[in-house]
């Protein structure tokens, strides 16, 4: 599954902190596309958090507070879409922005 399509597929509203932290994983690995090119090494790396964090969310279990710990500093909740269309899309742009 390409990554655009993973978090198309996330659920519209939660709270659970591993999916919120999931999510967060994949926006950051999305983001280093370029990087991801680059350096081959860091790119396995990133792999095999990715592969990590799915299966755990795979096995149904949370993942370890240190990961959720880790995404929570920097964000307050996840920016997941509402729904697909222009309206969740707004919805999230103002999460996002804090309004």
């Amino acid at each position: 599954m390409h990554v655009r399509e993973a978090l198309l597929a996330f659920p519209d509203e939660t709270n659970d902190k591993s999916i919120m932290a999931s999510y967060h994983a994949l926006v950051h690995y999305e983001a280093d596309e370029d990087l991801r090119r680059r350096d081959d090494l860091y790119r396995e790396e990133q792999d095999d958090y990715i592969e990590f964090l799915s299966y755990i969310m795979d096995r149904g279990e949370d993942l370890p507070e240190n990961i959720i710990k880790s995404y929570e500093k920097y964000y307050k909740s996840a920016n997941i879409p509402h729904s697909k269309d222009t309206k969740g899309f707004m919805e999230s742009f103002f999460r996002f922005l804090n309004i």
